[in-house]
C-alpha cells in the first residue's frame, strides 16, 4: 500500500496528516508507529486522519507516535484546520470538527496562524505547593520552578508520567516565569519524549499560571517550538471560553509505502 501523507507542525510539535474524507483508511498500531519514527519513516509526535462527519465539516482521529489512538491533541487540532483547509473540505475562515473529546470551533486567523477553541475545566487538583493536575482533553502535571535550566525533563517527565497517582499516566508540563516571560518544557505520554511544544499543555499551563499566580487572561506562554497564546474566561464553575492561538506550518508532502 502507497500513503500518500502530508507534514505540518504546530509551534515545533509535528503531525503526519492522512486524508480519509474519499477512502476509508484504516492502519495498524505498529503501521502508525512505523510511519512516526524518526529514523525507519516520516518522524512525528503524531499521526492524524481527517475523515468525513455526518454533522460537522469533518472528525479528527489522532494517534500518539507509539500508534495508540490518543486523547484531544491542541496543537493538532490547529494544524487539521490547516490541511482541511488545503483539502478543500473547508472553504471559509470558521470551522466546527468532531473530536474524541467533542465539538471543536476554529478560526483561521491567516493561512499560518489558527485559533482553537478548547473544552472547559471545571478542576484543578492541586498536588503540592507548586504542583497541579487538570484535564483540558488530555490529563496534565503542571509544576511551578523558579528555573528551568534546572529541570532534566526527560528524567523528572517520565518519573512523574508513571505515577501510580495518575491513572493511565500524565502529560508533564514544567513553567517558569524567566526575565517576564513564562516558558515551559513538557514531556508527553505517547511520544515518551520531550516535544517541542504541546497544546493542551500549554492550556493547562496558562489555567495553572491562573491560579497559582494570578495571571490574568490572555496569557502567552514559549516553549521550544514557538509561541502560543492562550484566554479564557473564569468563574465559579471553573474555565470556560478556553481558546488556543499559534503558528501552524505546512512542512512537506509525499509517498510512503507500507
Amino acid at each position: 500500500m502507497v500513503l500518500e501523507f502530508f507534514k505540518y507542525h504546530g509551534a515545533g510539535n509535528d503531525f503526519i496528516m492522512l486524508d480519509a474524507t474519499q477512502t476509508p483508511l484504516s492502519l495498524t498500531t505498529e503501521q502508525i508507529a512505523f510511519l512516526c519514527d524518526r529514523h525507519f519513516g516520516i518522524g512525528a509526535d503524531g499521526l492524524m486522519l481527517l475523515q468525513p462527519s455526518e454533522t460537522y465539516d469533518f472528525k479528527m482521529q489522532y494517534f500518539n507516535a507509539d500508534g495508540k489512538e490518543g486523547s484531544m491533541c491542541g496543537n493538532g487540532g490547529r494544524c487539521i484546520v490547516g490541511f482541511a483547509r488545503q483539502r478543500q473540505i473547508i472553504n471559509g475562515d470558521y470551522t466546527l470538527f468532531e473530536a474524541i473529546d467533542g465539538t471543536h470551533e476554529a478560526y483561521i486567523l491567516s493561512p499560518k496562524k489558527i485559533k482553537l477553541k478548547m473544552g472547559d475545566v471545571n478542576t484543578i487538583k492541586k498536588i503540592a505547593s507548586d504542583f497541579y493536575f487538570l484535564n483540558t482533553g488530555s490529563p496534565h502535571a503542571v509544576i511551578f520552578t523558579n528555573n528551568l535550566n534546572t529541570i532534566d525533563i526527560t528524567t523528572e517527565g517520565r518519573r512523574i508520567r508513571y505515577d501510580k497517582q495518575f491513572e493511565g499516566g500524565t502529560n508533564v508540563n514544567f513553567f517558569a516565569n524567566q526575565n517576564g516571560q513564562f516558558k515551559m518544557l513538557t514531556y508527553e505520554r505517547g511520544v515518551e519524549a520531550e516535544t517541542l511544544a504541546c497544546g493542551t499543555g500549554t492550556v493547562a499551563t496558562a489555567l495553572v499560571a491562573h491560579t497559582h499566580l494570578g495571571t490574568p487572561s490572555p496569557v502567552t506562554l514559549e516553549a521550544k517550538g514557538g509561541t502560543l497564546r492562550v484566554s479564557f474566561e473564569k468563574n465559579d464553575n471553573g474555565f470556560q471560553n478556553i481558546w488556543l492561538e499559534g503558528p501552524i506550518q505546512f512542512v512537506f508532502s509525499g509517498n510512503i509505502e507500507l
